[in-house]
């Protein structure tokens, strides 16, 4: 990576394992399961002039009887004509998945080895968003993929059993990056926004820019099927979204992170682009309500710096309460009714990621669980840290903080794969990585 990407995001040159990690405070006994997180770690020697760019890495912790059993950290591995798979980690079907934007996903195991691409016997011919939303009524997986060359979006829909059912094209103008959408219970939320590809930018870098001439539009399309409206919007662009809800009048209700042309441009330079001004803002929690008969509604909802919202995945595409998010060094809790707000602050020098939110087992309140996140220091002699956090006191710390081995490198997206949530293989005897047994 460029020399001025920030320390805490600096690869790490090799993988390791390691055993019996020391632990402060109590694991919670109800936590059995793995932690994955994935994020671009370029190998020694690997040209990676952007953030997205780079192989993917996956850093995984085993919980189980209150201990911490072991760390690990392993490359995907990917052939020379595809490409890194560096962004995210999905569970679906019994199967675990490594995901980018730009390609297909990757199939993994629960040791982390790589297992191959995965195309869905054939069906899947686009790229695989890195943000696919799981309906928690119905089980099934929806998805899109986005393209520099038409079709430049496309819809698909997975059962609940992992097959691919449905794919259709969605029309839109012109060759948007779109990093994420929402759904609710009978739609869903596109985001026609104005980063588009520019082939003059391949091979020198991430090849997208923003486009003051693309314009920005929120679409709604039922899931059943028919067109989609859309609804024109301030310009600016999502990286994350939080959630989307509907009410008995048709109104849809989006609450993503928003950042206006100056705050993509600073977010862009900061993370290795090219970007032709710093920044004058920042990114923030935002609403919109999309009302068929009334339009669009915009509407700031904190005035703090946020990124990486996350909620209990019981409340996908219905009406929550609660948001996660980070902020720097910091983890908050939104509470959408009243608008209070809640923190934790590690303190200057630490650099938080995606909080995980992890259903308690008996909880029947909306924020009954944990929150599960990994911290990295700006010195590259720190070892990182798994933090667990009560969501339901959040403001008191972390109920256990897992010392890693070793620092990882601020990331992307993760993942909790309870015991018994997948039937998976798990066999690195029978497991092929390229062409190669491990």
């Amino acid at each position: 990576m460029q020399n001025d990407i920030p320390s805490y995001t600096a690869p790490v040159p090799d993988e390791i394992s390691a055993v019996d990690l020391t632990v402060t405070g109590t694991l919670p006994a109800e936590l059995a399961g793995r932690y994955f997180r994935n994020g671009p770690n370029p190998r020694p020697g690997e040209r990676a002039p952007h953030w997205f760019i780079g192989a993917g890495m996956l850093h995984g912790v085993r919980i189980a009887d209150g201990r911490a059993e072991w760390y690990r950290n392993r490359w995907v591995r990917y052939a020379e004509h595809e490409g890194p798979a560096n962004t995210s980690v999905l569970s679906h079907a019994g199967r675990l998945y490594a995901l980018v934007e730009t390609q297909p996903p990757v199939e993994i195991d629960r040791e982390l080895a790589t297992v191959g691409r995965c195309d869905f016997d054939g069906r899947l011919t686009t790229a695989m968003t890195a943000h696919p939303k799981t309906d928690p009524d119905t089980g099934e997986l929806f998805f899109f993929g986005y393209g520099a060359r038409a079709p430049f979006l496309t819809y698909h829909r997975l059962s609940a059993d992992g097959k691919l059912v449905e794919s259709r094209e969605i029309e839109v103008p012109g060759p948007t990056m779109m990093h994420d959408f929402a759904m609710t219970r009978n739609h869903i939320v596109w985001l026609d926004l104005p980063v588009v590809f520019d082939l003059d930018l391949v091979g020198k870098t991430m090849p997208y820019r923003w486009s003051d001439a693309y314009g920005a539009r929120i679409g709604v399309m039922p899931k059943a099927g028919g067109p989609v409206r859309w609804y024109d919007v301030e310009p600016c662009y999502v990286f994350h979204v939080g959630n989307a809800s509907e009410d008995a009048e048709g109104r849809v209700v989006l609450d993503a992170v928003r950042y206006d042309r100056a705050a993509w441009m600073g977010t862009w330079t900061e993370i290795g682009g090219r970007a032709e001004e710093s920044a004058r803002s920042t990114s923030r929690l935002y609403r919109w309500t999309l009302d068929p008969a009334a339009g669009v509604r915009e509407e700031q909802l904190d005035d703090r710096r946020i990124e990486f919202p996350t909620l209990n995945d019981a409340f996908v595409g219905k009406n929550h309460r609660y948001l996660y998010a980070v902020s720097a060094d910091t983890v908050v809790k939104y509470d959408g009714r009243g608008g209070a707000q809640t923190a934790d602050s590690l303190g200057a020098g630490w650099h938080v990621g995606e909080a995980v939110f992890v259903a308690g087992r008996n909880g029947t309140a909306e924020d009954d669980g944990w929150l599960i996140s990994i911290a990295t220091h700006d010195r590259p002699e720190t070892p990182s840290r798994l933090l667990v956090h009560d969501a339901t006191d959040l403001a008191a710390g972390p109920v256990a903080t897992v010392h890693l081995p070793r620092r990882v490198p601020a990331g992307f997206h993760g993942a909790w794969i309870a015991d018994g949530d997948d039937t998976m293989i798990g066999n690195t005897e029978r497991t092929e990585i390229l062409g190669e047994k491990r």
